[in-house]
């Protein structure tokens, strides 16, 4: 099992989503208004008057064979949607209730 975490303009949501259900994810927790940076370049998204986009995040608990898929999906979108800004994390899970 793996913890899929995904940083995004609120833009990208429905794009994100459809990557989701193409591939078989259906539970994850949203947090939908979180802010950031970016680690290299773009503006940050802070919901203020002087930055005002926003993003949302997803962490979904993923099975193993599924992540190279959405991964490369994501990777995808990311190459589409460089200046709407998205970044994507997995770490192994190691035990869950």
């Amino acid at each position: 099992m793996k913890a899929l975490f995904i940083a995004y303009n609120m833009t990208l949501t429905d794009r994100i989503n459809r990557t989701l259900d193409t591939n078989g994810v259906r539970g994850y927790t949203l947090f939908p208004l979180t802010y950031g940076r970016g680690s290299h370049t773009g503006e940050p998204h802070m919901g203020t008057h002087t930055w005002p986009a926003m993003n949302a995040t997803i962490l979904a608990m993923v099975e193993d064979e599924k992540m190279p898929s959405i991964m490369d999906a994501l990777r995808k979108l990311e190459q589409e949607s460089q200046m709407q800004g998205m970044r994507a994390f997995v770490w192994n899970v190691t035990d869950q209730i």
